[in-house]
């Protein structure tokens, strides 16, 4: 039974509300790293502005997923490539004894688990508004105006919005999520007044949406979008030339149009709290396949050693690239991905109609009428070896019917990859990884990977299924 608007937002929000005692113990450990990472700077004999900044400042965080910011807002006669070095140089010494892994985003930031919360230490220029030097140095100013334009009460719409999000894999700035961050969160729910009329704002999502909270282009919408080409417009209050929603994948954008639109119809928690997916045991996802009518190919490589964003952004470069080779042979890409345990092994997943292809294809040639263009036709082709049948006339157009170089998908991927395949676009660190060692497996080929690895079984068990888990139940 569909439940009542409003009931289960309720619901969700009492679960993911801080209580005071956790906002005290947050906000004392924030304190505490803000302390440490001014030390830190002082004693590196550096002048810097220390503050928190996100989620825990503006009071729109998760009481599951405590994240807090610590921001370093430094000189600008800091060259600009010795920014992250000298930043992580602080940050580590902040946090020393606890878990470190390095982030980039523009340039290198630390993320520490400090008392088992995450905690990022990033570091900024100190200017004024509009004289940006990097993109973080907007940050200090974003939490300035959150804070004076978020009321107590929206601060909870924010959340489920966030939580909502979180839910449906669409939340994070990351490039491995390519979502909505927390700042854009918080802005459409400052333009929509609510988690639900946010909701209903993308159910109506017709090509484009452009929100403009401070109306910069109030009467001005021509320009606007000649500025912003992108779908979905949030323009940054705090900098007027940029559109927030920028780095949104088209792909999380639509995700939330059709999930807000199920939402909307049947509100369910499970939106907020997906299920675990559990992976196929191996004989049933042998016989998934087997029955699939299609050919997955997995193109896996070893460890490739970078920070996750960087390795991020080469891995969907290169698994484009992969999809743009293989079409261009001929072959009819169902669907593709990339994933990575970040650390020792990546994989990259192409779903073929059909591995082998037909040796010989029919190539057309211009229309007779057109001399010039037949003449260098038949000149091309009249004497070619590739040639298996013509040139011949059809429906008064040159016709060949030629051998493909390639007939089969593994073979191509082979010769494409064999020195690493820069030449086919592959991103740089994936080549020198794919120079060393490369495997490529076709369908049930993969089951000693898919047994030995959960993630990588609970990945391919989703991307079999094609689903998303909130269409279970509508």
């Amino acid at each position: 039974m569909q439940k009542k608007e409003g009931v289960v937002e309720q619901e969700i929000m009492k679960k993911i509300t801080p209580t005071q005692q956790e906002r005290a113990k947050i906000e004392a450990l924030a304190k505490r790293l803000e302390q440490k990472v001014a030390y830190a700077c002082t004693a590196q004999k550096l002048k810097a502005v220390v503050r928190i900044e996100g989620s825990v400042a503006k009071d729109t965080w998760l009481r599951e997923d405590p994240d807090i910011d610590i921001f370093m807002r430094l000189p600008t006669s800091i060259p600009r490539k010795l920014l992250g070095e000298i930043s992580l140089r602080i940050a580590r010494n902040a946090t020393q004894g606890s878990p470190q892994t390095e982030r980039f985003a523009e340039h290198p930031y630390l993320e520490a688990f400090v008392d088992g919360v995450r905690v990022n230490i990033v570091p900024c220029y100190d200017v004024k508004t509009g004289e940006w030097l990097s993109a973080t140095d907007r940050t200090p100013m974003h939490t300035d105006y959150i804070e004076k334009h978020l009321g107590k009460a929206l601060r909870g719409e924010v959340r489920l919005l966030k939580k909502f999000l979180k839910g449906i894999g669409s939340y994070g700035a990351e490039i491995k999520t390519g979502g909505f961050s927390g700042y854009l969160s918080e802005l459409l729910i400052l333009h929509y007044k609510s988690f639900l009329a946010t909701l209903r704002g993308f159910a109506q999502f017709a090509q484009n949406l452009t929100v403009d909270i401070e109306d910069y282009y109030k009467g001005r919408e021509r320009e606007l979008r000649l500025i912003f080409p992108d779908s979905l417009v949030v323009v940054d209050p705090v900098d007027k030339g940029r559109n927030v929603a920028s780095a949104v994948q088209t792909q999380k954008l639509y995700t939330l149009i059709a999930a807000a639109r199920v939402y909307l119809q049947n509100p369910r928690t499970t939106f907020f709290y997906p299920p675990k997916t559990k992976p196929l045991a191996a004989q049933t996802f042998e016989r998934k396949i087997d029955t699939l009518g299609a050919s997955i190919i997995f193109l896996i490589s070893g460890q490739i050693k970078s920070v996750p964003d960087i390795l991020w952004g080469q891995l969907y470069r290169t698994k484009r690239a992969l999809r743009k080779q293989v079409e261009l042979n001929d072959f009819n890409v169902l669907r593709d991905a990339a994933w990575s345990d970040e650390k020792t092994i990546s994989v990259f997943i192409l779903e073929i109609e059909q591995r082998v292809i037909p040796n010989v294809k029919k190539h057309l040639g211009p229309p007779l009428e057109r001399e010039r263009e037949s003449e260098n036709f038949l000149f091309k082709y009249a004497h070619n070896d590739t040639v298996v049948s013509g040139p011949y006339i059809e429906d008064g157009r040159w016709i060949v019917e030629i051998r493909r170089k390639y007939s089969d998908v593994t073979q191509l991927l082979s010769e494409t990859l064999k020195n690493g395949g820069k030449n086919a676009g592959i991103a740089d660190l994936i080549s020198k990884a794919f120079q060393k060692k490369f495997e490529i497996l076709v369908n049930t080929e993969v089951i000693e990977t898919y047994s030995s690895n959960e993630k990588f079984s609970e990945f391919l068990t989703e991307f079999l299924s094609g689903k998303p888990f909130w269409l279970e139940e509508n």
